[in-house]
């Protein structure tokens, strides 16, 4: 297989194969969720379920001032890898132009050094945590497989759409192609792992929120 022909693999059949399963799976995983359903509440409204569950959806977004003083280093640098990805994801000019051509929808882009700037940002971030990890003796014993392999599976794209846009050590179409092969292999996994609360996060606090809303009680 001929370097040009690795590429329109990942290209199409690869990448057909990695938006089925994501798709898929993200649909099946949530509806997982809402068919297990719960039980009904008797006892007393004392407040609204739905504006509990948009207020919980709120105030979690940011931490309160105790949990950001017992854990602001794992927060801050969760905050910066997050926001990384998101730039680098939806706000580059080549990616948005995939999503156009996939769902017919694009979006103005940020200039490429802007991004290009925050991917090396992200990069550091991600192995500043995976270091945290590894020498905080609670996180390293609470880590699995899974952790690990979540962190490789999400810094990989990154780097290696670095590369390929710097152009470093191998011909362009197949620097290309392995990044869009590691997107794949992210999308494959995604639904099966714990990247999965990408979509489960605001449902699961959207839950806790109307619970305590219905009791009256602030989440």
């Amino acid at each position: 297989m001929t370097e040009t022909e690795f590429l329109l693999w990942v290209r199409g059949p690869a990448f057909q194969i990695a938006t089925a399963i994501f798709v898929v799976g993200i649909i099946v995983r949530i509806l997982e969720i809402l068919i297990l359903g719960r039980k009904p509440n008797l006892a007393e409204a004392r407040g609204s379920a739905v504006a509990g569950g948009f207020r919980t959806i709120i105030t979690r977004t940011w931490p309160d001032s105790g949990t950001f003083k017992r854990s602001g280093f794992t927060l801050i640098a969760g905050y910066v890898f997050h926001t990384g990805l998101f730039v680098t994801i939806l706000l580059f000019a080549p990616h948005i132009l995939v999503i156009d051509e996939v769902l017919g929808i694009g979006w103005p882009a940020l200039p490429t050094p802007v991004v290009d700037a925050t991917a090396v940002i992200t990069i550091i971030a991600l192995v500043v945590v995976l270091l945290h990890r590894i020498k905080d003796p609670v996180l390293r014993f609470l880590s699995r497989f899974q952790d690990y392999f979540v962190w490789f599976l999400t810094i990989l794209p990154v780097i290696t759409g670095y590369v390929a846009f710097h152009r470093i050590g191998l011909p362009p179409p197949t620097l290309i192609a392995i990044h869009i092969l590691s997107v794949e292999l992210l999308m494959i996994a995604f639904p099966f792992t714990k990247l999965a609360h990408a979509f489960t996060l605001f449902i699961s606090r959207w839950y806790n929120g109307a619970i305590a809303g219905y009791r009256g009680v602030n989440s």
